[in-house]
């Protein structure tokens, strides 16, 4: 396979090229065209779903635009209505449109002549979107759309004072590794209570969303919105019952190991008891990782990273940097988090982080790094639906890239034992996100289920389950207040719900897959291209085949994928 970061827009057949959306009226006569063309042969199929491919490519792209550009400031109110603009004036007038089309194809015959593999998935999507598309849903989904994203700028204004100097929740983070244990504990509480003062604001956000959410799935004919979104996400490959096993392998076969972990940290800290703000410290006389400073340097160090891994793999992030795509450092008004977005017509996608310049930031780097190599390696597919790859192998290619890229941190880090820290730190992160991962899953899954529950019902449910994923060694005494509205700054219950269990189920993959990484680089590097060059072509079972690896969620595979790990990590 040849690999090109050289990446090459899609060229416009069915739009003008100079064509921009603007307002509905403009973009209409297109779908209207789609909608009314006859479909006299297999010639005229093939041409009209190209023609489909390049309208959604073209709208996509501009959605993504104008989130993007919304995020990056959240103190601009123009942005912010330009964003709203599409989602309430554009994209609830497309949605009648689509189901028409989705219907078109399957009531065909011709469709019926669609047998290559990639045409599985995609008419299994297709059909499925047909199930679930009811037309009362258009301004609830609508009004969601926009709803969600106030999350962003609420978080976005979070700022603390540290030293007479403010800075993003994000920035204030590095002094959580501070070998300054009071140091540490007074930003741990900084950050809580600054948290704290908007709960009220994000609960209020939380209830109409849920109520919207749950509304959207009794309207398509489901009890819950839980089993309405794992349609919609197209979770064809795994269920509900899937998931609780999960979290169970979690409580058996992570936990233990992540107590130790802490335990380790405990006695290396030469502590009596462990608090949270001690979970990412160093012991005193040791400076915390400081592998860049600027966003720039960050990039510059991560394209020399990737080179070394595979040259293509660094043409990728090169190209992105020569065209734009990066907006990497914290600054006040930039909504939290990180993100690879996809750009389907231009080819490029764009990242999205707020670095503080911190070891984290250095993952979270190779991680949306990993993500737009699965964008540069789907674009020359040929439908933009074929591009459209399940979040589970989406994760496993950013998940990966943090593990395959260890061994190449030398620029980020000079000394060998700067380095061994570095992989101690991921691995050891590798491990104890599991619990989270569980713990947020676990929650969601009680909230639909529950839709009509109270303030007082969901904090009860979410202390006890946060207490079952908590390791016994960490003393979070006396913290109540902070912890009881944790689940407020995981965006994914705002933003995408039921996004999660994902990371859980990628990370087994990454896991995998750097497993063959220790035993054959070239066959693993094969493995992880082959699979993502597939984009949304075949089954998630299928993708983790092309990967060489098994589709599992059950406890003995769990458990032997952690041993691999921990052993790993105590030979360092």
């Amino acid at each position: 396979m040849k690999l090109d970061a050289n990446i090459q827009p899609l060229h416009r057949q069915f739009l003008p090229a100079n064509f921009k959306i603007t307002e509905w009226s403009t973009l209409e006569p297109y779908f209207k065209d789609l909608a009314g063309r006859e479909l006299a042969d297999q010639e005229a199929l093939d041409q009209w779903l190209q023609d489909i491919s390049e309208l959604e490519a073209v709208v996509s792209e501009e959605a993504c635009w104008r989130q993007i550009n919304m995020t990056r400031d959240t103190t601009d109110t123009a942005l912010a209505e330009s964003f709203t603009f599409f989602m309430t004036e554009i994209q609830p007038k497309m949605q009648p449109y689509a189901d028409q089309l989705n219907r078109k194809l399957i009531e065909s015959p011709l469709s019926n002549e669609l047998t290559a593999p990639e045409y599985f998935t995609y008419l299994r999507n297709v059909k499925k979107n047909i199930e679930l598309f009811r037309e009362e849903n258009i301004p609830l989904q609508s009004e969601l759309a926009v709803e969600a994203q106030q999350f962003g700028a609420i978080a976005g204004k979070m700022t603390v004072t540290v030293n007479d100097q403010e800075y993003t929740l994000q920035q204030a983070a590095k002094f959580l590794e501070s070998p300054d244990r009071a140091l540490r504990e007074s930003v741990y509480r900084k950050i809580g209570d600054r948290r704290l003062q908007d709960k009220d604001a994000l609960d209020d956000l939380f209830d109409a969303l849920l109520k919207k959410r749950h509304q959207v799935a009794l309207n398509a004919g489901f009890e819950n919105y839980r089993d309405y979104r794992f349609a919609e996400l197209g979770r064809f490959d795994y269920s509900k019952e899937n998931c609780f096993q999960f979290h169970e392998a979690v409580k058996q076969h992570v936990l233990p190991l992540v107590d130790k972990i802490y335990q380790q940290k405990k006695e290396k800290l030469g502590l009596d008891v462990l608090r949270p703000w001690d979970i990412d410290a160093e012991p005193a006389g040791t400076e915390p990782l400081r592998p860049f400073n600027t966003g720039s340097e960050l990039v510059e160090k991560a394209i020399h990273c990737f080179n070394e891994l595979n040259p293509f793999f660094g043409d990728c992030l090169r190209k992105m940097n020569e065209m734009g795509r990066l907006d990497l450092e914290s600054r006040k008004g930039k909504a939290p988090g990180g993100y690879n977005c996809p750009l389907a017509e231009t080819g490029a996608p764009f990242i999205f982080m707020n670095a503080a310049g911190t070891m984290d930031d250095v993952t979270t780097m190779v991680h949306e790094g990993g993500h737009a190599i699965h964008s540069f390696l789907t674009h020359p597919l040929k439908l933009s639906a074929f591009k459209e790859y399940p979040t589970e192998i989406a994760e496993v290619a950013s998940m990966s890239m943090e593990l395959f890229s260890m061994e190449h941190w030398t620029e980020f880090f000079k000394t060998p034992g700067e380095l061994k820290r570095a992989h101690e730190q991921q691995l050891e992160r590798v491990l104890t996100i599991f619990p989270w991962i569980a713990t947020i899953d676990q929650f969601q899954h009680w909230i639909y289920e529950h839709p009509t529950h109270t303030r007082e019902e969901r904090l009860a449910a979410w202390q006890t389950i946060l207490a079952s994923f908590t390791p016994q060694t960490l003393d979070t005494s006396g913290l109540e207040d902070y912890r009881n509205f944790n689940w407020q700054r995981q965006l994914h219950l705002y933003e995408v719900p039921f996004y999660y269990i994902e990371y859980g189920i990628a990370q087994l993959g990454a896991i995998g897959l750097w497993q063959q990484y220790k035993k054959d680089k070239t066959q693993a590097l094969d493995h992880y291209i082959q699979a993502l060059s597939l984009g949304g072509t075949r089954p998630l079972p299928q993708l983790f085949e092309a990967a060489g690896l098994r589709f599992d969620l059950s406890p003995d595979h769990i458990k032997g994928l952690m041993e691999f790990v921990k052993g790993e990590l105590d030979s360092l």
